[in-house]
């Protein structure tokens, strides 16, 4: 079972108001997710909406292919840089709530990250974009508990 997953995130401001865009792809299907944060970061709306993509997948062991445009999520899991950070138990790390939470997530399936360049005309990518950019500007919002305002 191979599954596509695009995935976008969108800070106003950094911190500021964020949302997360994602569509996961499986044949035929498609299924489209996006939400909105009251204040956050957009590294932390990038490591959201892949968390949020594979929390809607209802089985373990799936081939999965993640399309982003972050460079933040995308190579600290290629270049393995993750697990470095893990083992020093995040220390001096941002994000590690999201962190700890991705790799409960990504040790169940086999799953290969791709970057893509943001706004350069890749549909999915965009159609993310779309997604991520509205949440952030018309919410409903939550409250993204782990944020911690560095200011």
């Amino acid at each position: 079972m191979n599954i596509k997953i695009y995935t976008d995130g969108s800070s106003r401001g950094n911190p500021g108001p964020g949302g997360f865009g994602a569509v996961l792809i499986y044949g035929k299907h498609r299924k489209e997710l996006n939400g909105g944060y009251k204040e956050t970061t957009n590294n932390r709306m990038e490591l959201i909406a892949v968390i949020s993509a594979l929390k809607a997948l209802t089985r373990s062991g799936l081939h999965i292919d993640i399309y982003t445009d972050s460079k933040y999520v995308c190579e600290a899991v290629e270049k393995g840089w993750l697990f470095g950070w893990e083992k020093k138990n995040f220390k001096d790390k941002k994000n590690p709530d999201l962190w700890i939470e991705f790799l409960t997530l990504y040790r169940k399936h086999h799953i290969k990250f791709h970057w893509v360049k943001g706004h350069a005309g890749h549909k999915e990518n965009e159609r993310c974009d779309v997604l991520a950019t509205f949440a952030a500007d018309n919410g409903p919002w939550k409250a993204d508990a782990g944020f911690v305002s560095h200011v």
